[in-house]
């Protein structure tokens, strides 16, 4: 894919980034290192970041580009289900995915 923009434009961008990057985790670093203590409503939302940055990065990949129901029904769609089922059942992750696998290839076969 070209671009207008020159090497020097693309690598100012790729140095901000990865100092902005740096700048967020070092604060947290500086922060947590100057606290005592967390505030438990911090810990207590803290709880949620690793799940909802998992939704985040595996959501995509399961939702149709159209709306309709065959566009839904994707062997990819319905592998995530089982999945989902066996994480919320069995609470192992082992178990979520060999039924995610499992169900991937049994949804390839028959659909």
């Amino acid at each position: 894919m070209a671009t207008s923009y020159g090497p020097p434009s693309i690598w100012a961008v790729i140095v901000a980034a990865g100092l902005a990057t740096f700048a967020i985790r070092l604060s947290f670093i500086h922060l947590f290192g100057r606290v005592e203590e967390v505030p438990p409503w911090l810990e207590r939302a803290l709880v949620y970041v690793p799940a909802a940055v998992l939704a985040a990065l595996v959501a995509p990949d399961f939702a149709p580009a159209s709306a309709t129901v065959e566009a839904a029904l994707t062997p990819e769609l319905l592998g995530g289900a089982a999945a989902v089922a066996a994480a919320w059942r069995t609470e192992d992750v082992l178990w979520t995915v060999a039924a995610g696998m499992i169900g991937l290839h049994v949804a390839r076969f028959l659909l």
